[in-house]
Order: C-alpha cells, then sequence, then structure tokens
C-alpha cells in the first residue's frame, strides 16, 4: 500500500474508532506532491491581514505550490495579486514586504505598474516584436475575508466567503474584521506542516508540552470538541482572567455570558490556524518546505477594543512574551513527532475525544488527495 490508500483506509473508520494518521502521510515524498497539486495548489491559502496592506504599494510575497506570488495593494485601493516572476528573462521580482510605488524587475529593470501591466523596458526598441501593452504580469485570484487576505491558483474555487461562511456564523459577533494586526514573523521548523497543524487542532497536549506556561490553565474537561465542518474545524476553551486582554473589554457590549470569556480555535483549510479570543487573536498559516520542514506565517494582535485602552500595550506585551514561549515549547514537541514519525517502530495510537478535530482534517486530506490516485 502506499500512503494515499493508507489514508483512505484510515479514514474510513467511525471517529470512535479512529487512530492517528499513518506515519507515511507525513514521510512519504509523493504524498508531499499529492498535497501541492490537490491541496496547495486547489484550495485558498491565506497569506495573512488586509491591514498589513493598508496603503497603495504595500505589498507582501510568497511561494504557494512552487509559485512565487506577489500579493498588493494597487493605486485605487484593490488588493491584487499577481506573478512574482518577470515576463522578461524570468527573474524574481519582490521579496518579503515592504512599499513600491511600482514593480522593477531587479535583473534589466523591467518596470511594471502596480496593476500588473509593463510600464517600461529600458532597450527594447530594436525588437520588432516587442509590444509594452500585450506584455502584463499574469493574476492570481485574491479575495479579502474578515480581515484576511487569501489567494489560489484555481481560477474554479468557490468564493472565501462561500466555503467560509459556517465560521463567520460562529464568531461573527466577535468582530474579527476590526482587529489590528500588530505583529507578524515568519519561521522555518523541522516538522511535516500537518504535525504542526493537528497540534494546534486539538488542546489535548496543552497539560504536558505547556507544562511551564499555559498547561496549569487548561481544563481538558471545559474543552469541546465538535464535528467539524467541509472547510474547517474548531474547538473551544473558556479562559480566566489570568491573561486580562484574552477577556472581553469592559465596553464590549456584544458579547455575553460564556462568550466574554470564550477562545475559538479555527483550523481553516488547508492550512490557517487562528486562536481568537474576545480581545486578542493570533494565527499560524502553513506550507510545506519538504516533508521535513514547515514554513510558517506567525501574527497576531488585538480586538479594535483593545486598541485605545490605556493598559493595552502592557497587556499585549505580556500575551506576546507568553505566545513566545508558548511557540519554543510547541517547536520541541512537534519537532519530536516528526522525529517519531520517521522511525521505523512508530505504529499510529487511537485517538482521544479531545482529537475529533484531527479526525476531520484527516477526512479533508483524504477527500482532496485521492484525486491524485484516480
Amino acid at each position: 500500500m502506499n500512503a494515499i490508500s493508507d489514508l483512505k483506509a484510515n479514514t474510513s473508520v467511525p471517529f470512535e474508532k479512529a487512530h492517528a494518521m499513518p506515519t507515511a502521510v507525513y514521510t512519504d515524498h509523493a504524498f508531499l506532491e499529492a498535497e501541492l497539486s490537490q491541496v496547495f495548489s486547489h484550495d485558498w491559502f491565506c497569506v495573512g491581514r488586509a491591514d498589513a496592506l493598508k496603503n497603495p504599494g504595500d505589498y507582501m510575497t510568497l511561494e504557494l505550490a512552487g509559485q512565487p506570488i506577489l500579493v498588493l495593494r494597487d493605486n485605487t485601493g484593490e488588493l491584487r495579486a499577481m506573478s512574482n516572476v518577470c515576463r522578461h528573462r524570468m527573474s524574481t521580482l519582490k521579496e518579503g514586504r515592504g512599499n513600491a510605488r511600482s514593480i522593477v524587475c531587479p535583473y534589466h529593470a523591467w518596470t511594471y505598474n502596480l496593476d500588473g501591466s509593463l510600464r517600461g523596458a529600458p532597450a527594447m526598441e530594436q525588437n520588432s516584436a516587442f509590444c509594452k501593452s500585450e506584455i502584463a504580469l499574469p493574476t492570481v485570484r485574491c479575495e479579502a475575508w474578515l480581515g484576511w487576505v487569501f489567494v489560489t491558483l484555481n481560477p474554479n474555487a468557490n468564493f472565501v466567503a462561500q466555503d467560509l461562511a459556517e465560521v463567520e456564523g460562529l464568531v461573527g459577533d466577535y468582530g474579527m474584521e476590526n482587529y489590528s494586526e500588530t505583529f507578524f514573523e515568519t519561521h522555518l521548523w523541522d516538522t511535516n506542516w500537518k504535525v504542526l497543524a493537528e497540534n494546534f487542532m486539538e488542546s489535548y497536549h496543552l497539560p504536558v508540552c505547556h507544562a511551564g506556561t499555559i498547561g496549569g490553565l487548561s481544563k481538558l474537561d471545559e474543552m469541546i470538541c465538535p464535528p467539524g465542518l467541509p472547510a474547517f474545524n474548531y474547538h473551544t476553551i473558556l479562559k480566566d482572567d489570568t491573561l486580562q486582554i484574552a477577556l472581553a473589554h469592559t465596553s464590549n457590549t456584544r458579547l455575553k455570558g460564556e462568550r466574554r470569556r470564550m477562545t475559538y480555535l479555527l483550523a481553516i483549510y488547508p492550512s490557517l490556524m487562528i486562536t481568537l479570543t474576545p480581545g486578542y487573536f493570533w494565527y499560524l498559516s502553513l506550507h510545506p518546505n519538504g516533508v521535513g520542514q514547515v514554513q510558517i506565517i506567525f501574527g497576531g494582535g488585538m480586538s479594535a477594543d483593545y486598541v485605545d485602552d490605556p493598559d493595552a500595550q502592557a497587556h499585549f506585551l505580556q500575551l506576546k512574551t507568553l505566545l513566545d514561549e508558548v511557540n519554543i515549547e510547541d517547536r520541541g514537541c512537534t519537532e519530536k513527532v516528526y522525529r517519531g514519525l520517521c522511525s521505523a517502530m512508530a505504529i499510529p495510537g487511537p485517538l482521544s475525544h479531545l482529537e475529533r478535530p484531527n479526525y476531520d482534517f484527516a477526512q479533508y486530506l483524504n477527500s482532496r488527495v485521492q484525486k491524485a490516485a484516480d
């Protein structure tokens, strides 16, 4: 059997009898190729927050399933995504994040407008086939949803809002679209992307993996893990007042009762992981870098209610310090899991009821990669 057929067998049983995914799903190069072609080339991928692209010329870059992509705010205020490859001798154009009035190729200075059209190309007047108006950077589908920016290589993908309507129904009263990003980082960890995704999806590991930080505050009996939906899964945790910014601000009249201290952990397929509290959010957007590494976009910030609070910065400094410490713990745990997965003696065990999101994630992956086997 290969990894794709192994996963099919693994996901064919009901949740009450479910086991962790087969080891080859994480370590097999052919399975990774199926993920790149059927998952990352097919579904919407989150590149970050829209408020990181506030001004004309603000841009960010990424590589999605091997395709260099440039995402920016154009001069009309529209979000755009396009190929990050010059139409001349095919150099990549931009790197990282920044602001630019135009897109200038670092190789021969071909210059593009922010809508991707070619503005100028030096020393091309003697080529009779050259026509500036016929050359533009290929476009990539790009959509904003509740403050998030998504791109897809699939021209036939549903609208993001269509696939994630149930998410908006769950957390619409949090006003996630109005949260402000206050930090953005990228990381590269030595583990498979799915190991980190699954680590986020379950809070069963919190008391042990995070014993030095948040483990003592994690009450397994208060975690609720309902069945997932086709485009995402989630679970919830009730927070106490140990971290004030995790609770609804006193000026927040939208959230009532337990929702004033309820944290949602949303896993939007394939790889956007959002921790959403009434006061702050943080997120991971994951992309494989081979079978044994994951490229991580890590960002977060505050709800609109906390932005003007006189103690907001102190609260957020406390939060960011905690998140950095939690990340160190998560990195250690997930890299250990990947080393274990590579062992010839690794045998997947049965899942806890607190790992329902992992089961649903496996169902999603199976639904995608089986197309590579057809």
